[in-house]
């Protein structure tokens, strides 16, 4: 069953608020609407890219009937902290999962995942976290006046590289879900990440030159902190 259905079968509807994430998942504000409600966006915790707690309990008002937690990357979100927040409100909590791969292929990602943990210079790494699957390699590119995102893909593909901008435009940006929301730290993640390939069918050769691609243009930047 969809999250409209859901929503919809827990009695959410007209006048209610669903908290929703903005990086990421138009899909999950369409459902909102789609079952009547109101997505009100709460910001991200910089690591996971998953609703942090906090913000959602700041997004909470009267009318907020439900969240939805939706898990990025391959990271779960913080689910215990988030439904401890929907019980005290009395808030239905859903989360959106993603598909998953089978056990051998999650374990050659997080293989590959760490040489470029240990091999990446100038790019601020994914923090692993319990239980993170890699479904995306998402590093961060800041920008600090020097080369930004943007033009350190352009580079990196130059070079035969893959890799793409995993949320180019938040949601509470769109024209039809448009929202006057402080949200800073899904603007900074939607300015400065960069999913690089970490599919189980690459080699070592491609896994080093990955690496080589990448830092390259990492001394031109400023060290990750």
């Amino acid at each position: 069953m969809g999250t409209a259905a859901l929503l919809r079968a827990a009695g959410v509807g007209v006048g209610d608020e669903v908290v929703v994430p903005a990086y990421g998942n138009v899909e999950v504000a369409e459902a909102v609407a789609m079952a009547g409600a109101l997505p009100v966006f709460a910001d991200i915790d910089p690591a996971s890219y998953c609703l942090e707690p906090t913000a959602v309990e700041a997004a909470v008002t009267r009318r907020t009937a439900a969240l939805v937690v939706v898990h990025r990357f391959g990271r779960p979100a913080d689910v215990g902290r988030l439904h401890a927040v929907g019980r005290r409100h009395g808030l239905l909590v859903l989360e959106h999962g993603e598909s998953e791969a089978p056990y051998d292929e999650i374990a050659q990602r997080r293989e590959r995942a760490a040489f470029l943990d240990a091999k990446l210079r100038g790019v601020r790494t994914p923090e692993g976290g319990v239980g993170h699957t890699y479904q995306q390699y998402v590093v961060r590119v800041p920008g600090n006046g020097r080369p930004d995102r943007d033009a350190f893909a352009r580079a990196v593909r130059a070079k035969g590289v893959e890799c793409r901008v995993p949320v180019k435009t938040p949601v509470h940006r769109l024209p039809e879900f448009r929202r006057c929301v402080s949200l800073p730290e899904t603007e900074r993640a939607a300015d400065e990440t960069l999913s690089l390939p970490v599919d189980a069918s690459l080699t070592k050769r491609d896994m080093q030159r990955i690496a080589s691609a990448c830092n390259v243009l990492g001394g031109l930047l400023q060290p990750a902190v």
